[in-house]
């Protein structure tokens, strides 16, 4: 979006925009309330500039008419938000005179990666999700216009990172599938780097499993980060979740990856306080989570998502308290920190390609070849940049890296 408003002639002004455009999060009641706050403090802030709302809580509050007209000017839901650019233009009169502020700062362009969305949509209908019914069934983009898109960059990124809303769902619709698309990347692209935002359990082949054992795992532009949203580690709540796989077998294609590469970093998404969970479920993620492969965990407090098939069975279906949830979010936060901190520990004296994300005074901030977060002390090095680094120490979630 950003791309296309600077190519139709708009131009960036923090100070004075005639628009703000914010693309809202619907995935957590908490997502949504943010969303509105930062509608207010924008209003409060720029009165003159017109509130563009557009992604999911948008599309939710137009869909089901939960929002009075006044929270945003212009509302772009989902399927329309291609047009989103051509709407402002259409709106703005002269093109030379319009200026546009995207309400959240691009992380990945200051650091000259680029994030690349292969597919949205799910057809999976998850109990607890509202995403399918704001995003529709999965489309994907072609792999030819997916190669031709990273590479209409100039500069060339210094790193792709794949997102999409189902990694599974990729192709289903166009007879591709993700290993195509990964082998297209690195052999019709020049990028240094290529990363996968998340990659869903059912991506998690045997197919998947062998190409990375065969190809991927010695490719040294991929970087070796595998966040996998489990969402619970008791088989009876992902029944109650209606995530249909064995979390044996997940857990035993996530070894089967440590084992080809130990050097990978395993993360998940959790969700704590589900209805019908008890401490005995809890206590069966608890303990799959300690023993397994994965060593960093989001754990995100259930919120119960209107017009969910998990909202419609709130009356039948117990939910844990706010307290019960709060504590068992603490305790496997705590278990994350320390699993992340043992791995980093682990990592003390491997060599490393770097991507500098920001710098500072007296510091670099870095992205090693999985993914984990680092520094270089004392060295000022400039977003986008890749240098070569070993790993010294590790220190409150970060590794402590020199040049090398």
């Amino acid at each position: 979006m950003d791309k296309e408003l600077v190519e139709a002639g708009f131009s960036v002004d923090l100070a004075s925009p005639s628009f703000l455009i914010i693309n809202t999060c619907a995935i957590t009641g908490k997502a949504e309330r943010e969303a509105k706050q930062l509608v207010y403090q924008l209003r409060k802030r720029h009165p003159q500039a017109k509130i563009v709302l557009t992604g999911c809580s948008a599309t939710f509050w137009q869909k089901y008419h939960s929002e009075g007209p006044a929270l945003g000017d212009i509302t772009v839901p989902n399927d329309k938000k291609s047009s989103l650019v051509s709407l402002l233009a259409s709106l703005s009169g002269p093109l030379a005179t319009s200026q546009v502020h995207t309400a959240n700062t691009d992380k990945f362009r200051h650091s000259n990666r680029l994030l690349v969305k292969i597919q949205d949509g799910c057809q999976r209908y998850c109990s607890y999700c509202i995403v399918p019914y704001l995003r529709g069934l999965p489309q994907s983009q072609s792999i030819k216009s997916i190669v031709a898109y990273i590479n209409s960059f100039h500069p060339i990124p210094s790193e792709v990172v794949v997102s999409a809303i189902n990694t599974e769902a990729f192709g289903v619709d166009s007879g591709e599938t993700l290993i195509n698309l990964i082998q297209a990347i690195l052999t019709d692209t020049q990028v240094p780097r290529l990363a996968f935002g998340s990659i869903h359990p059912w991506s998690l082949t045997d197919e998947f499993i062998e190409y990375y054992r065969t190809k991927l795992s010695k490719e040294l532009r991929f970087i070796h980060f595998f966040h996998v949203p489990i969402q619970s580690g008791s088989q009876t709540m992902l029944k109650h979740m209606r995530r249909d796989y064995a979390i044996s077998d997940v857990i035993h294609k996530l070894n089967a990856i440590q084992r080809i590469h130990p050097g990978a970093l395993i993360a998940t998404d959790i969700i704590v306080g589900f209805l019908k969970e008890t401490q005995d479920l809890f206590r069966e993620t608890y303990t799959l989570l300690k023993a397994s492969p994965i060593n960093r965990f989001h754990v995100f407090k259930f919120s119960n998502r209107p017009h969910t098939a998990a909202y419609y069975k709130k009356g039948q279906l117990k939910e844990p308290t706010p307290e019960m949830k709060k504590e068992w979010s603490k305790k496997l936060i705590a278990l994350s920190t320390d699993k992340y901190q043992r791995f980093l520990k682990s990592q003390i004296g491997k060599a490393s390609e770097a991507l500098v994300i920001s710098n500072d005074a007296d510091e670099s901030k870095i992205l090693l070849d999985n993914h984990e977060e680092g520094v270089i002390l004392g060295k000022q090095c400039l977003p986008g940049e890749l240098v070569h680094v070993t790993i010294i120490g590790a220190k409150d979630g970060k590794v402590i890296c020199k040049e090398s």
